[in-house]
Formats: structure tokens, C-alpha cells, sequence
């Protein structure tokens, strides 16, 4: 019998009393819970008439139960705060009580909250179970089955390592005390190699020892149930931990989508954009979001003269690899300039400056990385000719106004671009230029800078612009010491002015008005001519030669007039075919 402390209070409780009252409630607690089943199994069966027996079973485990605790009353165990309240935080005193969640085994609220879990809380999951009393390990995997549980049991520490190494499991619930390997070292083991947040772990122990509690928490166990086992507060702690498992890995795939979102961002826009426009893009969350904004951006548009009959007197192998070449060396250029390459056209390059980021200097640097693209095509063309490959000319048009920038497309394809009236300007403008030729709209011009060198101009009626639209040529930028490199045709007076027809060209359309004309100069680019016919700079003519014989040879020669020159026309070439050029050469010897 225990002796009171001095002062009075209640007597210690004699570990010989706890020991007894763990072995009265244990049984009684998994008669309880195997009735409990067995109600649910028979109501499943359409055995309603066990009912009554088995209630009454329960109705008398609980009862006896009752008179246990009113037994035990004077030596029972404080009750312990919440798991969720202290039991993460080790005790500031070893020898304290440990921390418990309230007792409800054998009552209605606790088999009302077992019923109150879904049905299939555990369809998907896989538990292990490991315990070194069988009736626990059977009554429990009994319960956790009836909830579409995958379970495997063992009464073995080492035996739950080899499983645990084996096979995956999304949680444990592990008795503290076992013979051999106990479940301190077993929960030790596994977290050397698995995670809190990976392999979540239930410890099991005795009410009254908080020493184990303590050290399960520190070794890492995720939560804990006390012994004898309460089926309610068991399926609850295993539902928590389960639903925390699969917020993590809710996380973690999600974390996945991020990075697989920010691999599509740099695949789709590595390639044809500066690194630091594609960081600004993995910080945006809308990044790949479809829909689009209103801003004024410059963009660049640039077209290669006469690359289609080139490509016809070439293989296909050749044709490609003259294009990517060329292909390279402008994205080189452009990326270095912070353009924005929306696509590629066949051997036409789009690209926006002041999307999808912004700066104040946009036109300015569209203008600069125009220039120096002109500058590259030098080099190029003569690596290409010391492979023998034929030389490239390209032609560049600058404007700047407000367009729709954004994603376009659907959630299964979409592409960056933009849309807009100024968009079609700027391939207006884009078809009037020549070979080695930039030409700007006045809005470039202004926003660029005042060291901005231009040469001639013109006006001409856009749709959609109520007013007369007006480009200039781009010869440099006089701060940046950066200007067009200008490669002189010579061309060589004729003995005798050279007939030709010449036909107007709108837009796509031949004029059906040819007139009679004089060829004066020629080179191997263009040449100066006169007509009978009002012409203006950037207007678009074809040309037809004649032979030594007098007739008019078939190939025709388009060609866009520049300036006016002694009594004529300056033209430039712009597609020549393989017969008027042999004729041309003809004339040049």
C-alpha cells in the first residue's frame, strides 16, 4: 500500500497497479474492437440477427472497463496534454509523466469516430505493422483491411528493416518495445536512410513511459499512440500522417511541374532570346500563361533577296545548311543586341524589341543590332564563298508602334507572338527595301536617338494608317561609331543604250502596262535605265532584256528602283534568273 507525501495528495501509483491495469484494459480493449468488426462485417452480410449478441458483448467489455478506471482511480496517470499541444517538444524534466491523448476506447464517441472515416481512407496505401503481439498485429491489420489498407505485418524489428528495404511503404506503426532489435533502434535505422516526410513512422508505446516518447520524437518519429491501443486514436493519427504525406508529395509534384515549366520556358524561348529576358520569364508567374498585353515595342523584320532561285541550283542538303549558317550568325548577332526572335519564316527573321521585358532604350538597340547585321553579312558571305557557295543579301525594315504581345495558341500548343496593324507595316516596309538595305518608319528614327544617320526616303498610304507613312534608310549611329557597310556596284556604261520592257509591279500583281525602255548602265547588282514610265523610289519593276539578236529574252529581272541618276533611274536587282544574269555578264565583258 502506498504511503501518502507529506503535505497529503493523492499516493503514487505503484508501477505493480499500472502494470495491472495495462493488462485488464489491453484485453478487454481488443474485445471491444474485434465486437466492433464484427458488427460491421455482419451488417455487410445482411446478418442483422448477431447484432443483438454482439452488442451486448461490447455493452458489458465497456462496462467492466468502467470499473476498472473506477478502481484505478486513485493511482491512474495524469491525464497528458495533446500530441498536438507538447508532444513534439521533449519534456524540460526526463522523469515527468509522459504526454497522451485522451482515452475514448469502449465509448460511443470513440466507435462513432471510427465510423465517421471514409470507408476507403486507405485505398492506395500501403502500411507495415510491426508488433510483437500477435493479437494487436491481427486485430489491427483486421481494422486497417476494412479500410482498403494494403497491410503487411511482422513481430520482428530486424525482420520490419528487411521489409522496409525491400518494399515500399507509405507509413510504419512501430511498437517501442520488442524483443531483440526494440523500436527505438528500429526507428534509428530507418531514419539513417529514409526521411520523416518519405517513410512517415507511428511509434506504439506504454501509457507511463514518457522517457520513450521523448526519444522517438528525437530519434524522428512523426507521432506516437499509446498502449493499450485506442482504435480511434489510431486510425486518426495514421489518417493525419497519411494526408501529410500526401501533401508533401502534392508539394513535390508540383515542385516537378515548376521545373518542367521552367524547362519548356528555356526550351521554347532559350534558343531565340538573351538569358536574362528567359530568367525574367521563369520569375513571372504567368510566364507561359495564355492572353497577351498592349505595349509599344520596335520590331525588326528581315528577309534575304533572291535566296529562292538561289535555292533552286541547290541540293537540299545545301540549300539547309546555308540557311541554318546564316540562320546562326544572326541569332548570334540579335541575342547579343537583347531581341526577342518571335520566328522564323523560311529565311525571314521576326523579332521584337521591348517584349517581353522592356527598356527605354528598345529602339535604339533595335536599330544598333540591324546595322550590325548588315555589318555580319560580310563575313559570312565570304566563308560561304570559300566553300563555294553562292553569297546572300538581306534586306531589314524598322518600325515602332503598339502591337499585342503574348502566348497564342491553346493549352496543348501555343507559341509566344504578336499580332497588329504595325506588324503588317513593318512587312510592308520590309518589301520595299534591297540587298545590304535598312529602312526605318520615321517613329523608329525619333525614339532611336539624334545620332541616327539615315538616308533618302519616301512616303506611301498604309491600310489602316490615316495618314501618309514615312521610311527613311539607316546608315549608322554616329555615338556608336556604327555604320552600314556600303558595298558599291561599279557599273559600266553601255556603247549603246540597251532595250528592255518594262512592266510596273503592285504589290504581288503585275501592271498590264509594259512600255519600252533603255537599259544605260549596268552592273552585276543593278543598273541605271530610263522609261517612258513615272516612277519614284522603292517602286517595284520587272524587266525584260533583249539578246544580241534584238529579241526579248523570256527570264525576267525584277528589280526596285532606288534614286533618281543622269536623266534615269537607279535600280537594284532583285531577283535575277540564270539567263538574264549570262546576259548580263555578256554586257559587262
Amino acid at each position: 500500500m502506498s504511503t501518502p507525501p507529506e503535505g497529503g495528495g493523492a499516493p503514487a501509483p505503484l508501477p505493480g497497479r499500472r502494470k495491472l491495469r495495462h493488462e485488464l484494459r489491453t484485453p478487454l480493449n481488443q474485445i471491444i474492437g474485434y465486437s466492433e468488426l464484427l458488427q460491421e462485417e455482419v451488417t455487410d452480410l445482411g446478418q442483422e440477427r448477431l447484432l443483438p449478441d454482439l452488442q451486448r458483448i461490447t455493452a458489458a467489455a465497456r462496462t467492466l472497463l468502467e470499473l476498472i478506471e473506477q478502481l484505478f482511480a486513485a493511482d491512474a496517470v495524469k491525464p497528458l496534454a495533446s500530441f498536438d499541444d507538447a508532444a513534439h517538444e521533449p519534456s524540460a524534466h526526463p522523469g515527468a509523466p509522459p504526454t497522451a491523448i485522451r482515452d475514448i476506447t469502449g465509448t460511443e464517441e470513440g466507435a462513432a469516430a471510427v465510423r465517421s472515416l471514409p470507408a476507403d481512407f486507405g485505398a492506395g496505401r500501403h502500411v507495415l505493422v510491426v508488433d510483437d503481439q500477435p493479437r494487436n498485429v491481427d486485430f489491427l491489420s483486421r481494422q486497417l483491411e476494412r479500410r482498403a489498407f494494403q497491410v503487411t505485418v511482422t513481430h520482428s524489428g530486424s525482420e520490419a528493416l528487411r521489409l522496409i528495404e525491400s518494399t515500399r511503404f507509405d507509413l510504419v506503426l512501430l511498437d517501442v518495445m520488442m524483443p531483440g532489435i526494440s523500436g527505438l533502434e528500429v526507428l534509428e535505422q530507418i531514419r539513417a536512410q529514409r526521411s520523416a516526410a518519405e517513410l512517415p513512422v507511428v511509434m506504439a508505446t506504454a501509457l507511463d513511459r514518457s522517457d520513450d516518447v521523448v526519444k522517438a520524437l528525437q530519434l524522428g518519429a512523426n507521432d506516437y499512440v499509446t498502449k493499450p491501443l485506442d482504435l480511434p486514436v489510431v486510425l486518426a493519427r495514421i489518417r493525419t500522417q497519411l494526408e501529410l504525406k500526401r501533401a508533401r508529395e502534392e508539394i513535390e509534384r508540383l515542385a516537378q511541374d515548376l521545373d518542367a515549366r521552367n524547362r519548356l520556358i528555356r526550351s521554347a524561348f532559350g534558343r531565340f532570346m538573351s538569358e536574362d529576358v528567359v530568367q525574367a520569364l521563369l520569375e513571372t508567374p504567368e510566364g507561359l500563361s495564355l492572353g497577351g498585353t498592349r505595349r509599344e515595342v520596335t520590331i525588326l523584320m528581315s528577309d534575304l533577296r533572291g535566296f529562292t532561285s538561289a535555292a533552286d541550283r541547290l541540293e537540299p542538303d545545301e540549300v539547309m545548311r546555308l540557311l541554318n549558317e546564316y540562320l546562326g550568325v544572326m541569332v548570334e548577332v540579335i541575342d547579343r543586341h537583347q531581341g526577342t526572335i518571335i520566328e522564323f519564316i523560311g529565311d525571314a527573321i521576326l523579332v521584337l524589341f521591348g517584349a517581353p521585358l522592356r527598356r527605354e532604350d528598345d529602339a535604339r538597340r533595335a536599330v544598333a543590332c540591324a546595322i550590325s547585321m548588315q555589318q555580319a553579312m560580310g563575313t559570312l558571305n565570304a566563308q560561304l564563298a570559300e566553300r563555294g557557295l553562292p553569297g546572300l543579301e538581306m534586306g531589314i525594315a524598322l518600325n515602332t508602334g503598339e502591337v499585342i504581345v503574348g502566348n497564342i495558341g491553346s493549352m496543348k500548343r501555343s507559341k509566344y507572338g504578336v499580332v497588329g496593324r504595325h506588324v503588317n507595316l513593318t512587312a510592308r516596309v520590309e518589301s520595299f527595301g534591297v540587298g545590304g538595305q535598312i529602312l526605318a518608319t520615321t517613329a523608329t528614327v525619333e525614339r532611336a536617338g539624334p545620332d541616327v544617320v539615315t538616308g533618302p526616303g519616301t512616303t506611301f498610304n498604309a491600310k489602316g494608317f490615316a495618314d501618309p507613312v514615312e521610311v527613311r534608310e539607316i546608315l549608322g549611329l554616329r555615338d556608336a561609331n556604327l555604320f552600314v557597310t556600303r558595298e558599291e556596284d561599279a557599273l559600266r556604261s553601255l556603247p549603246a543604250p540597251l532595250p528592255i520592257r518594262l512592266t510596273p509591279v503592285a504589290g504581288k500583281l503585275l501592271s498590264e502596262e509594259e512600255v519600252p525602255g533603255e537599259l544605260l548602265r549596268v552592273g552585276e547588282k543593278g543598273g541605271v535605265l530610263r522609261a517612258a514610265l513615272g516612277l519614284k523610289p522603292f517602286d517595284d519593276v520587272r524587266l525584260r532584256l533583249t539578246g544580241k539578236d534584238g529579241s526579248v529574252l523570256e527570264d525576267d529581272v525584277y528589280a526596285k528602283v532606288k534614286q533618281p541618276e543622269d536623266r534615269g533611274w537607279l535600280v537594284r536587282f532583285t531577283s535575277v534568273p540564270a539567263g538574264a544574269r549570262a546576259r548580263i555578264a555578256e554586257l559587262l565583258r
